[in-house]
């Protein structure tokens, strides 16, 4: 008869093995389907996560209602290296995003960003170009700046700089306040004469076309910073949660391995009929 540790891992394990199914299959879907770089990006990390839960559960499963001892401990190993990788991953996005934020500007709904007020880790991985060309590809198929332009369609000057704009919105699809252009709708100013000296490099990186706007700008890379620094934080909360679920499954199935050496133990020692 199975002890209560070995039933209760087989059953997460179980339900965490139906969960792999249509996250693999969501990966092969998107392999198959992918027609954006974006898309492209996110394939190979949803296949590989699906079947990495695929195989951890079976061997998880089957350790524990198998008796087969060798799985359950290859499954204990892979569960206490993704608790110290979790942990790990969860102190450094809290020291990576510990720095930055948005300035606040006056009589202004939304604030503006600068990329050297975030972590040199962070700015080396959006100053790039391999990285920075894939990242402005995604922003581009989000329409972050076209729905933007949409909504703000009958804006006047007034009503626009009273917007509570995104950080992404702010920093890629308008120019920066420092540049002195004036405003015709969201996505669309009149810039100065040419020749004219800017304090703000971005000013001379700003463009009306659709496919460009401030794209390339460093206030757009620190806008998606401040995007990444907000999300990181709310992962790392999620991974704490996360990390006291798997100490208590590696708990559980720490007693189920035991379990599993009492009872070959006791096969052992019983005499033959």
């Amino acid at each position: 008869m199975f002890r209560l540790s070995n039933n209760l891992v087989g059953i997460l394990n179980f339900v965490t093995f139906l969960l792999s199914v249509p996250i693999l299959g969501a990966g092969i879907w998107l392999a198959n389907r992918a027609s954006t770089d974006c898309e492209k990006f996110l394939e190979k990390p949803v296949i590989a996560l699906g079947v990495f839960l695929m195989v951890v559960s079976l061997a998880g499963l089957l350790g524990a209602c198998c008796g087969i001892s060798w799985l359950l401990w290859l499954y204990l190993l892979v569960m206490f290296l993704l608790i110290v990788l979790l942990f790990c991953f969860t102190i450094f996005a809290f020291v990576v995003t510990n720095k930055g934020a948005g300035r606040v500007l006056s009589d202004r709904g939304y604030k503006e960003y600068r990329l050297g007020d975030y972590s040199n880790w962070l700015q080396k991985r959006v100053n790039s170009t391999k990285n920075w060309n894939k990242i402005r590809s995604c922003i581009i198929d989000s329409k972050v700046c076209s729905n933007l332009a949409d909504d703000t369609a009958n804006d006047s000057l007034d009503q626009f700089l009273a917007e509570h704009l995104s950080s992404l919105q702010s920093g890629c699809c308008k120019p920066s306040d420092d540049c002195g252009f004036t405003y015709v709708n969201a996505t669309t100013w009149t810039t100065l004469p040419a020749g004219t000296v800017y304090n703000n490099p971005d000013c001379t990186l700003w463009s009306n076309d659709k496919n460009q706007l401030c794209y390339n700008c460093q206030s757009c890379k620190a806008g998606l910073l401040d995007n990444i620094k907000s999300d990181w934080k709310k992962v790392a909360v999620v991974n704490i949660i996360f990390l006291v679920f798997l100490i208590i499954v590696y708990s559980v199935g720490c007693c189920a391995f035991r379990n599993n050496r009492e009872d070959r133990a006791f096969w052992k020692s019983r005499p033959y009929p």
